[in-house]
């Protein structure tokens, strides 16, 4: 069922098609910046500059001529460099200081003699052989200024976080069409001023003004399609909203491949999406927002060019759904219950009695592990082993058909009967991973794959299944907030992960006892699998009791009859054709 919905939306919905392919086209981007820092943030290996010319070097058992042929054989931060100046001077260079040999006779690795340590006043040398420029290397941002380097990712997922509240306000004070061009601008525009930063601050800044942009197209593309698919394929297609953001993380892999250069990595992943910047301005605004506005002659255009494009005669008219919603009492008293509980509804009315609190609870988890887990395998991939690049597209890879199957299990299975085994999955998977020898690179980077395939198919469904599990007064309320937890989970990932430092399997750790957590607590969650929307608390806190629930008996909750028009006559056809 859910693949014919699919190819009846590609087939039938041929305005919609055009507009939901176009938008989440630039979803790419947002993959892409995401997760662009795992290259361009790299610190490479690196010991104290040194004040002269080299004459002559010393690794271990191994001599040169210079330095670049000694990053071959590097193995440890622990190891030094010993270097013979053109004036006789003998330095051994650590990474954070460099000692000067007070006896300079013999040119040996070993010297057990009194030497004089110095501070790495002349910069450093790093090794280019895999990257010839990243920020790190830019700015010097090692040993005490090691913090900044580790403080990219984490601003940039602040910026996420803000950017998500701020934009999606205003997607519903100026409209949808509006933020998507601003925004889409915006990451071209921030993603090329990046890479002309000239010092630390203002590329952080320019990064977390980036980071806004992103998540703010994100979350209002999410809205956007929604409001403009059918219902018979609105959960595929915002489900592979997420698809198309995977693909931008493979795009990141590929272009890290080929350009070594961090700003010239940067500018190529910036344009990547700039044919949709130079389209955007004709998608058009949403229906929905434009009767909310009232402006009716606009919401009328529209509505004519989808009948056109799908064939569907006649157009539906403005005047027709506005006497509906008008005539309707119930969509009255809807929209009524609806304005008075946004007055009266607030976020302690998700902790209203002990079933809600705990189901918000659970949820809020469930939105945190997800996104800490998405972002742990994906940042974390590029230290597996092997090849780096190939582990981070492989990583984006498998995103691909998780959707696909989080689509289909949710349908056949249920929310939660699909939620429980991958939570429970991705937290064996972790504690696999720990006992997999070192040296078994490619079953690693297999084991890591799965975890991200699990932890991925329990980050796409939390989304449907949260608005599913509350009412109508705080279903948007509750949406947001577990949204803002998703955020949160982004922020504290790259700090999870910076521990591996501490031990190599601590970010691993961290994920299996959230996910497992996360997955015992879900067995208390209420399916709603071919259940009705509930309208209220008392409704939504029947929900999932052993006893017949009230909810099953209350009709579905509607945004309205005019709402039901639109989507009535964009699936004119696919029903004629059942």
């Amino acid at each position: 069922e859910g693949f014919s919905s699919v190819k009846c939306f590609l087939s039938l919905y041929r305005f919609q098609a055009c507009v939901y392919f176009a938008s989440v086209f630039q979803a790419m981007s947002c993959g892409i910046h995401y997760l662009a820092s795992v290259f361009m943030a790299v610190t490479p290996n690196f010991v104290c500059g040194f004040p002269g010319n080299v004459s002559s070097v010393l690794f271990h058992n191994s001599s040169a001529s210079s330095i670049e042929d000694i990053w071959t054989l590097w193995t440890s931060t622990e190891n030094y460099i010993v270097v013979q100046l053109e004036n006789g001077e003998i330095w051994e260079l650590d990474q954070c200081s460099r000692s000067k040999r007070e006896v300079s006779l013999d040119l040996t690795y070993e010297y057990k003699g009194n030497k004089s340590v110095f501070p790495c006043s002349d910069g450093f040398l790093y090794d280019d052989t895999k990257w010839k420029s990243t920020v790190v290397t830019q700015w010097d941002l090692v040993c005490d200024r090691e913090w900044l380097a580790k403080l990219i990712q984490p601003m940039f997922m602040l910026g996420v976080l803000i950017g998500a509240v701020i934009f999606g306000d205003i997607a519903d004070r100026l409209g949808r069409q509006r933020v998507i061009w601003f925004t889409s601008a915006g990451q071209f525009v921030f993603g090329i001023a990046a890479a002309f930063t000239f010092d630390y601050y203002s590329f952080v800044i320019v990064r977390f003004l980036l980071a806004m942009v992103s998540s703010g197209y994100l979350v209002v593309a999410f809205v956007y399609v929604t409001e403009f698919v059918g219902i018979k394929a609105r959960t595929w297609a915002s489900m592979h909203v997420h698809a198309f953001f995977a693909m931008g993380i493979m795009i990141v892999a590929l272009v890290g491949f080929l350009v070594r250069t961090w700003w010239v990595y940067q500018i190529f992943l910036s344009i990547a999406t700039l044919p949709f910047v130079l389209c955007c301005w004709m998608l058009p605004e949403t229906p929905f927002w434009l009767l909310s506005e009232e402006r009716y002659e606009d919401a009328q255009k529209v509505i004519d060019t989808m009948a056109r494009w799908n064939k569907v005669s006649p157009p539906c008219k403005v005047s027709e759904l506005c006497s509906v919603q008008q005539d309707d009492p119930a969509s009255d008293r809807t929209g009524d219950d609806e304005t008075s509980s946004a007055k009266k509804h607030n976020i302690l009315d998700l902790f209203c009695n002990w079933q809600i609190a705990r189901r918000t609870i659970t949820v809020w988890l469930i939105w945190f592990t997800g996104s800490l887990g998405y972002y742990v395998f994906s940042l974390s991939s590029v230290s597996l082993g092997g090849n780096e690049y190939l582990n981070l597209f492989l990583i984006g890879a498998v995103e691909l058909p998780c959707y696909i199957i989080a689509c289909v299990a949710m349908d056949k299975l249920g929310r939660r009967n699909t939620l429980i085994p991958f939570l429970i999955l991705s937290a064996l998977i972790c504690v696999l991973i720990m006992f997999i020898p070192q040296d078994f690179n490619t079953l690693i980077i297999l084991a890591n794959m799965a975890g991200k395939f699990s932890i991925g198919v329990a980050f796409g469904l939390i989304y449907l299944y949260t608005a599913e599990l509350y009412p109508t007064i705080v279903r948007s309320l509750a949406v947001g907030s577990g949204s803002m937890m998703c955020r949160v989970g982004s922020v504290v990932a790259p700090f999870c992960v910076y521990l591996r430092s501490v031990w190599i399997f601590m970010p691993l750790l961290l994920v299996g006892v959230m996910a497992l957590l996360s997955g015992i607590l879900t067995i208390m969650l209420p399916e709603t699998l071919g259940k009705p929307l509930t309208n209220t608390l008392v409704e939504a806190t029947e929900m999932g009791r052993n006893k017949k629930s009230c909810s099953e008996k209350t009709p579905p909750a509607h945004s309205g009859a005019a709402s039901e028009k639109i989507e009535m006559f964009g699936q004119e056809r696919v029903s004629t054709d059942k």
